[in-house]
């Protein structure tokens, strides 16, 4: 009885590898490796220890059978040259060092004719000993959803061999997409037992011919075990992200001056009447340029006011947006339900019932908490209205909760708790990273009243997060933050389940980011390398989640501080960091070709030379922008300086670090910091208003081991540093 379906491209591949002689053989750690030429394929065949295998197709013939085929080997890799009636083929398949089996192999395709591909077959099959494919069973852990990571992680159960970690470089194809005018997203994953990569075939524009294109770019990690708890799942995922991340291409980080934006950001903001409204005679932000009908709502105002007060209190000045905005916020409490609300209540009539939400008091589970979780953090800086709105509007926010038992829905009404929308989708459930929120709103309640109630509380609601594992994942910002309140709840009680939980929040986030450049299209003037989606589903990239992504992985080293985390969190974290510092800059229009911006918008209006983010940046063949250009993501600058600039007192000038870092203190002549990476990779830092021959006097030391070593500036003021130990700055 079959098992699995199939199709007739992998019906076949069993007989077909059987059928043929090795071609070549070699060992890869415990591992046999074997070549097989089976006719319109060339196969990878893995041998794991248990004597279970697995194929790879390394080329394909497109309906042709391969003529040639003719190997030669080289230290640490293997040329494969190949040809059909067709194309020509080349493959290299590389053996980098590592303690782990891992493998990389790269595919180029030249055609002879021009060609339309209508189709082609994925890249790897499970095989058996008794020929049947369709009898093998596995588990798919993760694979690519949209246009994130070309990434898949299985574990092949029946017969019982180990698992893989499939990652393809997305990047390299971009060539081919470009030429073709296909996409890359969706092309790594499948159903079991056809997975792998499926090459975007071009149905339309021909492939011209004897040009050389690069069509797989694939690393794969072998590992004899199978994960099987939420905990082994997560965790292995992460370290073997890293171990792939440390070997892949990668473009060089971007680099943008934040500070003089930052001050055109303020004055922008401050003086166009598209991103104002008035009502009772006070200023709120409307939530996209331009959008005078949607009612001012309390989130909107928040995402402004905490990066905001981050930033002038770095700067040191005041600025009369910031009273302006924080005198407003008690409008949006409600002394009936004795909470805040979503909506400004005077404008309840305004609401347009466009969307679910776009009612009065409906409440959309995650949006409860978001506010609260600012005014938390903004009461910890010292604001003492916060404090108070916030404390006042906490008890509401556990009625939810017990009512709903710590599983929230998606929409609720606020003055009967009446459940408007049960699931995100059927089946799906609510909103699955709220009980995460709830519980950091939680911890945050503690942490400025110290009642215990709040603990127990987070306690109650962080229960309903178990058995999830990449699940919790709703919405990217809160699920990040979340891992920073489980991470915070471990250092409080000593109880590793938080410290697993966190983990699971931030294998959600790295498995929704986008690792490669989408050079291709309107791509190729925005650089996404590690984008982060806003949401599980989401078909773009959004300003405003990113930025809350950049800050509660900040927040998440910080607590990490004396714990011995993962070491892939101190790879891939950092990384993160580094790409964002330069890369969120490209959300703002000014930097965007015009072209690349979508003429219509759901929402509002996009002013092109405005220094407010567009919301949304889409796959290269799309334009950006369609959503509207959001002013509640506008404090983007003023989120970023405060983590990665640093000021120098008494010694003048201000240093900028594209990396996480802790312990910086001032001395009389120096500067000690930490950078708080790997030292496998690069931070770059730079020394910002010191004239050049004070520059001439400085001296960059940098101890990632025993001893201190010079750092010679790649040019003025510009160091590049290892991503761990502790750097020195001594003015002579």
């Amino acid at each position: 009885m079959m098992i699995n379906p199939v199709t007739p491209w992998t019906a076949t591949v069993q007989s077909d590898i059987a059928d043929s002689m090795p071609i070549f053989e070699i060992d890869l750690k415990a591992y046999k490796l074997k070549i097989h030429d089976a006719g319109d394929s060339i196969w990878l065949v893995v041998i794991w220890p248990t004597d279970v295998s697995i194929a790879f197709r390394l080329a394909f013939g497109i309906n042709s059978r391969f003529e040639k085929v003719t190997i030669s080997e080289a230290p640490d890799e293997i040329l494969i040259t190949a040809s059909t009636r067709l194309a020509y083929y080349r493959t290299i398949l590389f053996f980098p060092e590592s303690l782990q089996a891992t493998f990389r192999y790269t595919t180029t395709l030249r055609t002879k004719l021009p060609l339309l591909i209508p189709f082609w077959p994925r890249d790897i099959v499970p095989l058996t000993k008794d020929g049947r494919t369709e009898n093998t069973a596995g588990t798919i852990h993760t694979k690519q959803v949209g246009s994130r990571s070309g990434q898949l992680y299985f574990s092949m159960t029946k017969p019982k061999a180990g698992s893989v970690f499939y990652f393809q470089n997305l990047t390299a194809m971009s060539p081919y997409c470009q030429e073709t005018e296909v996409s890359l997203r969706e092309t790594v994953g499948g159903e079991w037992p056809e997975i792998g990569f499926q090459f975007p075939v071009n149905a339309e524009k021909p492939l011209p011919a004897n040009k050389e294109y690069i069509i797989s770019d694939a690393f794969v990690r072998l590992d004899e075990n199978i994960p099987e708890s939420d905990a082994e799942i997560v965790e292995r995922y992460l370290d073997l992200l890293a171990s792939i991340y440390l070997l892949l291409p990668k473009p060089e980080a971007s680099q943008h001056s934040w500070l003089p934006t930052a001050e055109k950001i303020l004055d922008n903001i401050s003086n166009n009447k598209g991103c104002w409204t008035q009502t009772d005679g006070s200023p709120y932000l409307n939530a996209y340029v331009g959008d005078y009908k949607t009612p001012a709502e309390i989130m909107v105002q928040l995402a402004v006011i905490l990066p905001l007060h981050e930033y002038l209190t770095w700067t040191g000045e005041k600025h009369p947006m910031l009273q302006e905005l924080s005198d407003g916020l008690t409008s949006f409490y409600d002394k009936s339900i004795k909470s805040l609300v979503r909506w400004h209540p005077s404008l309840n009539n305004d609401l347009d019932h466009s969307e679910e939400q776009k009612s009065e008091m409906v409440m959309d589970s995650w949006y409860l908490h978001h506010p609260l979780l600012n005014l938390a953090r903004l009461a910890l800086r010292g604001d003492r209205m916060a404090k108070k709105l916030f404390l006042d509007s906490i008890d509401y926010a556990i009625k939810v909760a017990r009512h709903f038992n710590y599983k929230w829905p998606v929409f609720y009404k606020m003055t009967t708790l009446e459940v408007l929308k049960a699931e995100t989708a059927p089946g799906e459930g609510g909103e699955k990273d709220v009980p995460g929120s709830y519980a950091h709103v939680m911890l945050l309640a503690w942490q400025l009243t110290k009642e215990k109630r709040f603990l127990l509380e987070a306690s109650r609601s962080i229960k309903s997060l178990d058995g999830l594992a990449f699940d919790i994942f709703y919405q990217a910002n809160n699920t990040a933050f979340a891992a920073g309140a489980f991470l915070e709840m471990y250092k409080v009680t000593g109880d590793k389940h938080y410290l697993e939980l966190s983990y699971c929040c931030l294998a959600g986030i790295f498995k929704n980011c986008q690792l490669w450049d989408c050079n291709y299209g309107y791509g190729k003037n925005f650089p996404y390398f590690f984008s982060v989606f806003p949401l599980k589903d989401a078909p773009y990239t959004a300003a405003y989640e990113e930025l809350e992504v950049f800050a509660a992985l900040h927040h998440y080293l910080e607590a990490a501080a004396g714990i011995a985390i993962l070491p892939s969190l101190k790879i891939l974290i950092p990384e993160f960091i580094k790409y964002a510092t330069g890369r969120l800059a490209y959300y703002y229009p000014p930097l965007l070709p015009k072209q690349m911006i979508a003429e219509k918008t759901k929402t509002g209006e996009i002013q092109k030379d405005l220094w407010v983010p567009l919301e949304d940046i889409h796959d290269g063949w799309e334009k950006s922008g369609e959503v509207g250009q959001e002013v509640y993501g506008a404090g983007l600058a003023f989120g970023i300086i405060p983590r990665q600039y640093f000021k120098l007192g008494n010694l003048g000038g201000t240093v900028f670090i594209n990396y996480p870092v802790s312990n910086f203190r001032v001395g009389k002549n120096s500067v000690t910091f930490r950078l708080e990476g790997s030292a496998l990779l690069r931070a770059q830092m730079s020394l910002l208003g010191f004239s050049k021959e004070i520059l001439t006097k400085i001296n960059v030391e940098q101890k990632v081991k025993s001893s201190y070593q010079s750092v010679r500036a790649l040019r003025n003021g510009f160091y590049e540093l290892a991503g761990a130990g502790i750097v020195r700055i001594k003015i002579s």
